[in-house]
Order: structure tokens, then C-alpha cells, then sequence
């Protein structure tokens, strides 16, 4: 997941929640219902994080129950994704966090691909500590002291050196450029999945260690883990161009959905509805605890956070 040069689940028909090491690649499997011209139905991209997983699921349960439509997911990493979107295979992606490269050969040189609007929420990513412990350390918050504290963070997998903690092998990070450049006593650890990863933040915390991982926002574990982010050097337009030679922050991203151009066309209300669909950062992280924290399925989740915000996604079908 999901940096700018390729940015930071789901069984057919139906929608779950990952716990495992990262989405897997399913673009080689073509859904039955993609791009079924006079049919009503979707298809719909799903990545391995659960706020992704909160968009398609409120998505889905409106166009099934509001729309008529029969809705299928399909779990796709960040960049086949744009593949599969681009040949028809998956109809949406509803929360893109910046691939230009991408976008430039699907959307606007071979055109199979359509912009479909904001999702309303915007990302960031970043690295954090928890803010017990910079009740105690208060310079711990500036990247140029984490050498000083590095010990605090070392683990039997970053040996002496301190951990620094990643979700999925599969999310694109600058992280281990981040390290390199910026001279940090620091070993990149990826703990597999974004869900391994809370379960290992959630520990740390329970026991009041120390930690410092990669993380991301809107994210619902804020709320149950409350962290401060570290200020890396300020975020400049292209300091991040070149992978190996980052040396700057991740910048803050407005998140965009994407369309499958013949979708656009004959995609009827569903297409419509896809091009409105856009919530806040609070209604996200709304459905996203309900489904990660509070164990509830994604589309009794959905259920739930529909019945109690009529006035939100009754303009998404007007």
C-alpha cells in the first residue's frame, strides 16, 4: 500500500475480511459477471485493507438492495489491479491511493480506463510511535532523535538495530530508502498483513512498549491505539520521484475511484451510483471498526451504517 510512485478483502460474491499475508493476485481469474454488457451486474475491486473493504461493502449492499444489482468482489493487489480494471475483468476500483504511472497509460493515453471522481477521504501515510510513549520521550516525534532511541525499538527480527515495522510485503513503501538515506540505525520488519500488523501494535500497546511502524490514515485502530506521527523532512512535489533517493515525508493524497471506460458508458445506475459514492473519513473509519474491531461481517456492517445514514447515500442515487 499505498506511496505515490505505486500506492499502501474477498471470496466470489461475497466480501471477508483478510488476515493473511497480503492480497493475493487473482487478475488471472476473470470474474463471470465483469463487463456483462445488458446485465445488472458489478464487479468490484477489493484491496487487503480494511478501510478498501468498508467502501466496497457499503457499495455492494447499496447497488444489491437499493439498485437490484448482483454484486461480485474480487481480491486484487494495488497495480494488476489497474490491469484487470483496464481489460474489463473488474468493472470499479473505489479507493486508488496514487499510481501515475498507471494512470497515464490506461486513462489518459489508452483511455480504458475513467476517472470517476474523489472518494471524499484523504490518505496519508506516515511513520508513528504511540503516544505513551512520547508522554515520555517528547523528542522522540523529530526523525532526526530516533538514532538516539533506537535501542528502545530493537527486536529478535531487526537484531541490533531498531524495528521498524510494515505491514504487507506487497504494500509499495520509501520506507527502506527512508532508512537508507536519512542514515537511521533502523531494520525494515514486515509483519505480513495490515491485520498481523494490528495484532502486533495492539500488544506492544497492551503491554506499554515502545514501537515504531508504518501506518496510515483513515484507519479505525487510532481510536483504540491513539499514536503520534514522527515528522520525517517536509514532503515536496517529486522528492519522491526517485525510489532509491527518497528522503522526505509521504505526502497527503486525496483518494480517487476509477471506472472501466465501457463500464462508464453502458454501466447504467450502477455507474451513476459508483461516480457519486463518496463519504467521509469519520463514515469510513465508522464501518471499518465495526468490521475489524467489532468482528461484525462487511455486509452486516454495511446494513448497519446504511440504516443509520440515509441522508449520506440516498444522494449517491438521486
Amino acid at each position: 500500500m499505498r506511496v505515490r510512485t505505486a500506492y499502501p478483502v474477498a471470496a466470489m460474491t461475497s466480501l471477508a475480511l483478510l488476515s493473511g499475508c497480503g492480497a493475493a493476485d487473482m487478475t488471472k481469474q476473470a470474474s463471470p459477471f465483469a463487463n456483462a454488457q445488458g446485465s445488472k451486474t458489478v464487479t468490484l475491486s477489493v484491496q487487503s485493507w480494511v478501510g478498501a473493504q468498508a467502501n466496497v461493502a457499503v457499495a455492494q449492499y447499496l447497488l444489491e438492495h437499493k439498485l437490484g444489482y448482483r454484486v461480485d468482489t474480487v481480491q486484487v493487489d494495488e497495480v494488476p489491479a489497474w490491469d484487470a480494471l483496464s481489460q474489463g475483468r473488474v468493472d470499479a476500483i473505489l479507493e486508488d491511493w496514487g499510481h501515475p504511472d498507471q494512470e497515464k497509460r490506461y486513462v489518459d493515453d489508452k483511455k480504458t480506463i475513467t476517472r470517476a471522481g474523489g472518494l471524499g477521504v484523504t490518505g496519508h501515510i506516515g511513520w508513528y510511535v504511540p503516544t505513551y510513549l512520547v508522554k515520555q520521550h517528547p523528542d522522540i516525534t523529530n526523525w532526526k532523535n530516533l538514532n538516539k532511541y533506537s535501542s528502545l525499538f530493537r527486536t529478535a527480527e531487526s537484531g541490533s538495530k531498531g524495528q521498524l515495522m510494515d505491514g504487507s510485503p506487497s504494500y509499495v513503501t520509501n520506507d527502506k530508502a527512508l532508512v537508507t538515506n536519512l542514515k537511521l540505525n533502523y531494520q525494515v520488519v514486515f509483519a505480513g498483513s495490515e491485520a498481523a500488523q494490528i495484532t502486533q501494535m495492539k500488544q506492544f500497546a497492551k503491554e506499554k512498549k515502545p514501537f515504531l511502524t508504518y501506518w496510515y490514515a483513515p484507519q479505525w485502530l487510532f481510536k483504540k491505539v491513539p499514536m503520534t506521527e514522527v515528522e520525517l523532512p517536509a514532503y515536496k512535489e517529486g522528492c519522491d520521484a526517485d525510489a532509491a533517493k527518497v528522503a522526505c515525508a509521504y505526502p497527503h493524497t486525496p483518494l480517487e475511484k476509477y471506472l472501466n471506460t465501457d463500464f462508464t458508458k453502458k454501466g447504467g445506475k450502477a455507474a451513476a451510483f459508483l461516480k457519486k459514492f463518496k463519504w467521509t473519513t469519520e463514515d469510513q473509519n465508522e464501518v471499518s471498526l465495526m468490521i475489524a474491531d467489532q468482528k461484525m461481517s462487511p455486509a452486516d456492517a454495511a446494513k448497519k451504517w446504511v440504516d443509520s445514514h440515509p441522508s449520506t447515500w440516498k444522494a449517491w442515487l438521486s
